[in-house]
């Protein structure tokens, strides 16, 4: 639609009559704006934190033109990030500076948005939350559409000078909105919490209390609260096969928006306000950021040798000591207990040369087929098993009933975890995960397997096992403070099939080395072109774990991730790329300031590394200081649950390992000492390795 140049807005017949009709109370249902004290009294009583809900708001033929309207000449854009997926219209404020002609095919949109900003109806509205005055100046209301799949993670809402929130369904009159169809406002509980300074903050709770389905011509409605208000959409659900609804019929349709303080020249309006509540703002969000409240807690644990690691390193190569007799070298005892773990094929010197090389150019990589065949068949049987079994849903049936403790605060991530070594309940039990955690992944043989892997001297661990359940689960973006890199490992062992992507992630372990090798080292260009291009076919389950380059430091939150998310590539929502990454310098942002990946050019969008949800793939990723991190939630829809182990590992810096050049020759050095002093444990992995393939 076309916007006009700007104009006396008392010239224009069809705002003049517009404004006429809102001004009075005509719009709303009879005597509603009458029962101001009657509505305020429940919403004082509403739990988990106070909010209201109004039924039949309108008069019903007024919103059944809107829908008309809205379905007819509206357009909307599919936008998703890592706290949202929804289809959103423009700004609905903007309304008045779209040209006549544009103006005459949405007459009962501008009335609703009148009277919905008239001073009638926020007066009523004031009175019932008890919040104050409201501005009638600033608008701020868009239509957003949820399809099966769209959904909304928990949040606040407490931006900037937002005063009251509030939905208005606009769902099909004709076809009532059922609960099983998902998409419900769901509010959650807070309670406090006390930080190591003594201060005490609101903290989320992994749960929801209230849910609060949608319903034609209902309003929901609660005054922002910084670190109480916090709310989620639930996902809109597809309907099951053979159900008598289709897709077609879950289609979650609703103005959303804000009501604000007043603003300079508005009754009500308070000079200095607007910068106090965001001081407040700001200050709530700093705290309920805090990282010591956050679940899991870090369990770092350093490395034996790691007080004289970087100097004895430093003397080494000071001192020009052959560097095949460093820490670095694997020895016998070393390759024989790291091959009843992982792959023989990794184990090779021309394999650590591929995946080194691949690591040294791009700063990640991802391994399919890591495990050797034997343990990820035992590891797979586990996982499945696990999958049959029915689950708690509340947190506290499964921290006390299972050996699984849920991530928190919600507004943050949530998944379930567990974390080894040393972190014991009364429900752990050998498993192949336990043994992962406590055996291979903390050894000293994988810490010099890493360090071959990628030229790094590692100084400390950082172990963690995740199950992300479908329809629940998820973390989102936050940024790495550190001063130092650090690397970080994600090995993927979700076993289910059909995430979009996981066929291409990891090769088939009937596949010979080479082919393997090959997968190692991301040439396997065809496969991701046909996956990238039958991606819009695709169903799209999130699951996927993407690094994304950070936004310019003005621009952040305080907690480390914006407000709406860290915007998703068209392409990463399918799980269709597993590793790209971006080596182009980033300007200043000129989009959103809310969104970390701006840019419309494909090959600088931000994403640095990505990996779908798959089977027995091991991604490596050095992260920088900045570099966003998440993993998207996993849709209801999913083949199955999203399992990993991450690991995030201390790296010692120096100026000497920094150079590429020494780097290249120590490890050459290192990966000859290891053909030299072991080539009979050679012979050993070409035995082992044909009978894998048994």
């Amino acid at each position: 639609m076309k916007r006009r140049a700007s104009a006396d807005p008392e010239e224009n017949p069809i705002k003049k009559k517009v404004a006429v009709e809102a001004n009075g109370s005509t719009q709303f249902r009879d005597h509603l704006l009458q029962q101001a004290d009657e509505h305020h009294q429940q919403y004082v009583t509403s739990e988990p934190y106070k909010h209201g809900v109004i039924q039949n708001l309108l008069v019903p033929q007024l919103l059944r033109t809107v829908r008309t309207e809205i379905q007819a000449n509206l357009s909307f854009t599919p936008k998703e990030t890592d706290i949202y997926k929804i289809h959103q219209s423009g700004d609905l404020a903007n309304l008045d500076g779209l040209d006549d002609s544009s103006l005459k095919l949405l007459p009962s949109l501008l009335t609703l948005r009148d009277a919905l900003y008239s001073p009638a109806f926020r007066a009523f509205l004031s009175t019932v939350t008890g919040a104050g005055p409201l501005s009638g100046k600033k608008t701020d209301m868009a239509i957003n559409v949820y399809t099966p799949g769209c959904h909304l993670l928990c949040h606040d809402d407490v931006i900037g000078s937002r005063r009251v929130s509030y939905i208005l369904y606009l769902t099909d009159p004709d076809r009532p909105w059922r609960p099983e169809c998902g998409g419900a406002l769901r509010l959650y509980p807070t309670q406090y919490s006390k930080t190591d300074d003594g201060n005490e903050v609101k903290v989320p709770s992994p749960d929801f209390s209230v849910s609060i389905p949608p319903a034609f011509n209902q309003l929901s409605f609660f005054a922002v609260q910084p670190g109480e208000s916090f709310h989620d959409v639930e996902e809109v659900h597809a309907h099951e096969p053979g159900s008598k609804d289709d897709d077609d019929s879950r289609v979650r349709m609703a103005i959303s928006g804000w009501y604000h303080i007043p603003q300079e020249g508005e009754d009500g309006y308070v000079a200095g306000l607007e910068e106090s509540l965001a001081e407040r703002s700001s200050r709530q969000q700093l705290q309920s950021s805090a990282d010591q409240l956050d679940q899991p807690t870090s369990s770092k644990r350093l490395y034996k040798d790691s007080s004289t690691e970087r100097a004895a390193a430093a003397a080494r190569r000071a001192s020009g000591l052959d560097h095949a007799k460093d820490e670095s070298t694997l020895t016998e005892t070393d390759l024989d207990f790291l091959l009843k773990y992982i792959a023989p094929t990794y184990l090779t010197p021309d394999t650590l040369d591929s995946v080194s090389d691949t690591f040294s150019d791009d700063c990640s990589i991802w391994l399919g087929t890591f495990l050797s065949k034997k343990f990820s068949s035992s590891l797979r049987d586990f996982v499945l098993e696990e999958e049959s079994q029915e689950l708690p849903t509340e947190v506290e049936a499964i921290e006390s009933k299972t050996a699984w403790r849920v991530a928190r605060p919600p507004h943050k991530q949530r998944f379930l975890y567990q974390q080894a070594p040393g972190a014991t309940t009364q429900h752990v039990r050998d498993s192949p995960i336990r043994d992962l955690m406590q055996n291979l992944l903390p050894s000293e043989a994988f810490r010099k397997w890493l360090q071959l892997a990628t030229g790094l001297t590692l100084s400390s661990y950082d172990l963690c096992a995740r199950r992300f359940r479908r329809g629940k689960d998820y973390t989102l973006a936050t940024g790495y403070s550190g001063e130092d890199s650090q690397l970080e490992i994600i090995l993927a062992i979700t076993p289910s099939h059909g995430w979009g992507g996981d066929e291409d992630a990891a090769p088939d372990e009937n596949t010979s080395n080479n082919e393997q090798a090959s997968g190692a080292t991301g040439t396997r260009t065809d496969d991701a072109s046909a996956i990238t291009s039958k991606k819009s076919e695709e169903p799209t389950f999130g699951g996927y774990v993407a690094y994304m380059a950070g936004e310019d430091a003005e621009n952040e939150s305080h907690d480390g991730h914006s407000s709406d998310g860290v915007e998703v590539p068209q392409d990463l929502s399918t799980g269709a790329r597993a590793s790209r990454p971006s080596t182009k310098p980033r300007g200043p942002e000129k989009a959103d300031p809310a969104v970390y990946k701006a840019s419309a050019d494909e090959e600088d969008d931000g994403v640095l590394f990505s990996m779908p949800a798959c089977w027995n793939t091991l991604g490596l990723v050095l992260r920088d200081q900045g570099v966003m991190r998440f993993v998207k939630y996993v849709s209801q829809q999913a083949p199955g649950d999203r399992w990993d182990i991450v690991g995030e590992f201390g790296v010692f810096q120096d100026d000497e390992q920094s150079s590429a050049a020494d780097e290249s020759e120590s490890q050459q050095n290192a990966r000859q000492g290891l053909i030299v002093q072991h080539e009979e444990s050679e012979t050993e992995i070409e035995s082992s390795d044909e009978d894998d393939e048994d």
